[in-house]
C-alpha cells in the first residue's frame, strides 16, 4: 500500500508555479496495476520519482509499505560510462541478488546483444529502457514503477515485457505510466487520474479511462 499525505509538488514555470500536486490525499491499495494517466505535462513521472522516493515534495509525505522498484525506464537509474551489463551487477550488488542471474536474466530479455557490454552514453532511449525494464523485472519488489517501458520495442518484445509484467502481478502491484489505452487495458485493472495538481483514484481501469478522456476533451 502507498498512501500520499497531504503531498504538494510544483514548479516553478516562465507562466507561473506549475502544480504537480496540491495537498493531495491518497491511497493506493496493494494487489493492484494502476495506470496513472494525466494529459502531456501534467506530471506523471514526477509522480512516480516522488513515490519511489528519487525526488522529494515540497511539503507532505508518502508512506510506503513494502519494497518498490526504481521508476522503470528512467535514463537516471543508470552510470552512463558503465556498460549495461556493469551496471547491472552494480544493481544486483546493491539489491543483494546473485550477479551472475541478474545478467543471464537481462541479456536474454533485453535482448540487446553485444551493445549490452558497451556503455550506457551509446545506447538510445529505447535501449536504456529495455536494459531498465530487463534489470527491474529480474527482481522482485512488491509495487513495481514503470514508465513508457512496455510499448519499446517490436511486437515480439512488447509480447515478452507484457507477459513477465502480468506474471510479476501474480504477487505485486505496480503503477503504470502509458499513454497507450490498449497497453492499459491489457496490463491495468485501476487507474488514477493526475488533473491540475489534483488526483482521482478508480478501482475500475475503465472510468479511470473515461475520466481522462473526458478531461482531454474539456480542455479542447
Amino acid at each position: 500500500m502507498i498512501v500520499l499525505e497531504n503531498l504538494t509538488k510544483s514548479f516553478v514555470t516562465p507562466n507561473g508555479r506549475k502544480y504537480v500536486a496540491r495537498d493531495v490525499n491518497l491511497i493506493i491499495p496493494n494487489g493492484k496495476a494502476v495506470a496513472l494517466l494525466g494529459r502531456n505535462g501534467a506530471g506523471k513521472s514526477t509522480m512516480l520519482q516522488m513515490i519511489s522516493g528519487t525526488m522529494s515534495p515540497d511539503s507532505g509525505r508518502i508512506i510506503r509499505q513494502g519494497s518498490i522498484s526504481f521508476p522503470v525506464g528512467f535514463a537516471g537509474s543508470f552510470h552512463r560510462d558503465l556498460t549495461g551489463a556493469q551496471n547491472a551487477r552494480f544493481v544486483a550488488r546493491i539489491y543483494g541478488v546473485d550477479t551472475d542471474d541478474m545478467l543471464d536474466f537481462v541479456a536474454d530479455f533485453a535482448s540487446l546483444g553485444g551493445h549490452l557490454h558497451m556503455p550506457v552514453r551509446s545506447y538510445s532511449s529505447g535501449m536504456k529502457s529495455r536494459l531498465a525494464f530487463g534489470i527491474s523485472m529480474a527482481l522482485r519488489f512488491d509495487t513495481y514503477l514503470v514508465d513508457e517501458v512496455t510499448s519499446v520495442g517490436d511486437s515480439s518484445f512488447r509480447a515478452r515485457s507484457a507477459a513477465i509484467f502480468k506474471a510479476r502481478m501474480q504477487h505485486s502491484s505496480a503503477i503504470v505510466v502509458t499513454h497507450s489505452r490498449k497497453e492499459v487495458r491489457n496490463l491495468c485493472n485501476a487507474g488514477a487520474v493526475l488533473e491540475n495538481g489534483s488526483i482521482t483514484y478508480y478501482d475500475d481501469v475503465e472510468e479511470a479511462i473515461a475520466a481522462h478522456l473526458a478531461n482531454m476533451r474539456n480542455s479542447r
